[in-house]
Formats: structure tokens, sequence, C-alpha cells
């Protein structure tokens, strides 16, 4: 089968599409035949080295999918071949990730024609037929994680919230939530052409990265590690509420105040489950917006896109 795959550590432009095994399904698990998965930040920083867990090579990168189950493992008795599903889940690789959460969602990376999954997790789902498969693909991170931030952040109507890294899937998903919360939206943006874009979906000021405002409420952190947390939580008022996504997960220590409430979201354990991410999005209610797909020939270009060129939305690879 064809796959997106690194054999050792480095950049984008080395990855390969490799001609590997299909991986055949174990007890409890299912096989699927992908029909589309997305370019992710985890696929970009596990290969560059970035995660305190080694890598198995070859190491086929993604880590969210829509497809088709094709094959099931002793025991598995909610799904049936033939069925539409969705979901996410991280390669096998960075197991440590999720620590001692039950039931953790686990495969052998989505960026592949077939990929082998932990049936018995709430990070997958059956696709709802009204949801088109690419969108389903780029769901389950961008559309649980701003439902999540939105539980999390708690913001009332009339907060200020500051979305750094906001061009994004999950910034792009989660600003309409917001607006749609009633709160003062100000994001991150760097081209006049995000800026356009962020405004459209929602947000009332746009910002650069070395300006942020002060005295806000709420800050999403979507993209900064440790060491930009002191600047971001620069922005807020004592008493705010500093919510980040990026793992490692942040101590309060490293944010230079005391005086602010710090959250973490890293939701692999299937707290936020995928089936009702679907259901929203089958009821209007959250979209992720694509910017632009790929075929799996054309994968190794859309994980250089995806890096490079800062894309205003997912990329995702398609397969036939």
């Amino acid at each position: 089968m064809k796959a997106l795959a690194a054999t050792g550590y480095g950049q984008p432009e080395q990855l390969t599409i490799a001609d590997l095994p299909v991986p055949e399904p174990g007890p409890g698990q299912i096989q699927v035949k992908i029909a589309a998965a997305p370019i992710n930040p985890t696929d970009i920083r596990a290969v560059a080295g970035l995660f305190p867990v080694p890598l198995d090579f070859p190491y086929v990168l993604g880590t969210e999918f829509a497809g088709t189950v094709t094959s099931l493992g002793a025991g598995v008795t909610a799904y049936q071949k033939g069925d539409e599903v969705f979901g996410q889940a991280l390669p096998y690789s960075l197991r440590a990730a999720v620590g001692d959460a039950p039931n953790p969602s686990l495969s052998t990376g989505t960026l592949a024609e077939y990929a082998v999954f932990e049936a018995a997790t709430p990070k997958i789902a059956h696709r709802p037929a009204s949801v088109p498969a690419d969108l389903a693909a780029v769901l389950p991170i961008s559309g649980g994680t701003a439902l999540a931030l939105m539980s999390v952040a708690k913001v009332q109507p009339g907060e200020s919230v500051l979305v750094i890294g906001a061009t994004g899937g999950v910034g792009a998903t989660v600003i309409p939530l917001l607006a749609g919360a009633g709160a003062k939206v100000i994001a991150t943006a760097r081209t006049a052409a995000a800026a356009d874009f962020l405004l459209a979906g929602g947000a009332d000021r746009i910002v650069g990265y070395d300006e942020y405002p002060s005295g806000v409420d709420v800050v999403l952190n979507l993209v900064l590690f440790a060491d930009g947390l002191p600047t971001a939580a620069l922005a807020l008022r004592p008493g705010g509420r500093l919510v980040s996504i990026v793992w490692p997960a942040p101590e309060l220590s490293q944010t230079g105040r005391d005086d602010i409430d710090l959250h973490f979201i890293f939701d692999m354990d299937g707290t936020h489950g995928t089936r009702e991410v679907g259901q929203a999005a089958a009821a209007g209610k959250l979209t992720v917006p694509i910017a632009h797909r790929y075929t799996i020939d054309e994968a190794t270009e859309a994980a250089i896109h995806y890096a490079r060129r800062s894309p205003l939305g997912k990329i995702v690879v398609t397969f036939p």
C-alpha cells in the first residue's frame, strides 16, 4: 500500500511515499480503507524529533481519517465490514503521550491506503451520511478541540478572547463558536489575506504575534510552546484564563504569572467523543475550513505546503 512515511527524523521535504505491507487487525481492532486524512501539527513535530518519545521507522504519519471498515479483529462487535467511519488516533509510536488514559485511540498511521485502529474508543465513530468524507476527516481534532476549548474556557458574553494561532484548523473552527457566544474575539494573523479570512469567520480584531493586547479575559494558545507562554500570559488580566492545547502540558510556573488560571487540553482519552462532533457537523453547528486537497501521490507536497506556506484551513490528502 502507499503511505506517507518518514524513514528517519527530518523535515517534510524528506518524507516519502512508501510501499508498505497492508496492516492486519488483531483482537479488538478494525482495518479501515482510508478515503481522506489531513496533515496535522503532530505529524510535522513528530518527524522533526520534537516530542520526547522515540519513533519507530518507517513511521507512517497521520492522526485523523475518514474511511470504510474492511476487516474486523476478534471480539469487535461495534462495527461491520462496509461501515463508514471517521475519527482520531495517535500512531502507536506516540503511545506514551496518552499516559495511562483508558482506551486510548491508537493506529498504524492514517496517511496510508489502509490503517488499523483500536475499536474500543469514542475517538472513532460512524460517519453521518450528510457529512462528506473529506470534511469528516478534518473534524475530530479541530472540531473536538474547539468544543473542548469552549467547554473549558467558559467564555461569557462580552468577554475578550485572544486566539493565538488563529489561522489553523482549530482556530478557524473555534472563532465562529466564540463569536456565537458573544465574545469579543482578537485573533493573530501575519498577512492581509489571513486577516480577511479571520474577520470573515467572526473575529473582531486582528493583531500580530508581537502586539498582543493587555487586559483580556481569556487567551487560547493553539501554537506556542512553553517558551512563548510568558508573552502570551502578559495579555491576561489578573484572574484571567490561559487555555493551551500544545503538548507537552505546560505548568503555571512557565507562564511567569501566579494570578491566572492555566488549563491544558489534550483529549486523546476520549472525553469529548467523535460521535458528538459528527452530530454537530451534521446539524450545521460545526465546520472546519479546508484550504487544499492533495492525492496520496502528492502527499509529500501536502506536508510541505502545510509546514511552509501557512495555509488558511486544513490540508487534506485523499485516496482513490
